[in-house]
């Protein structure tokens, strides 16, 4: 029964290209033998090494699940979100990516509240416009010292935490998170 279901499969040779091609070196009375890759062969010459999005610098090596994780503000899964939307693989090397696709990236991150649940975005119902915001890079910082500036100035709690420089979250601070020179219990001579 097994030998009435065999196939026979033929193998094939593919036509030999520049890019497979063998060269010979000779240096002094060695040789050496150097294959050339296949890069030119899988459309990697135009493949950049960064890739600029969203005022981010992301390296070209990294698959695009990772490499839009290099931007401050977009998760892992935020940027599997991203690349779904956008219908790019995620597992490409970003930096193999077509203008077209880097740019329909910075599309869908420029406007993320738009294409995302609410759940999703990182600053829901701002304080000033009451929008859904998803904010990323640099202004992810200045918007934080901005609430931290407003607790502080309207005395709440934790603005008064932050002032003092204590735990803000609620720790308990008797034994952990001692800062400083003083360690241990000084000692009458």
């Amino acid at each position: 029964m097994a030998e009435d279901k065999e196939v026979v499969e033929e193998k094939v040779q593919p036509e030999e290209t520049a890019s497979d091609a063998v060269e010979e070196k000779t240096s002094g009375d060695s040789k050496s033998v150097e294959k050339k890759g296949k890069k030119a062969e899988s459309g990697e010459s135009d493949f950049r090494y960064i890739v600029r999005i969203a005022d981010t610098d992301l390296d070209g090596e990294k698959r695009v699940l990772y490499a839009l994780t290099g931007i401050k503000g977009i998760s892992l899964h935020v940027s599997g979100f991203i690349a779904d939307i956008a219908g790019i693989d995620r597992r490409e090397k970003i930096g193999n990516l077509s203008d077209e696709q880097v740019s329909k990236l910075h599309d869908i991150i420029s406007n993320f509240p738009k294409y995302a649940p609410d759940w999703m975005v990182n600053r829901r119902k701002d304080l000033a416009t009451g929008e859904n915001l998803h904010i990323i890079g640099a202004d992810l910082a200045l918007f934080l010292r901005e609430d931290i500036n407003r607790l502080k100035k309207i005395r709440a709690y934790r603005g008064i935490r932050h002032e003092l420089g204590l735990s803000v979250r609620g720790q308990r601070t008797r034994a952990n998170g001692r800062r400083g020179l003083s360690l241990g219990v000084s000692r009458k001579r």
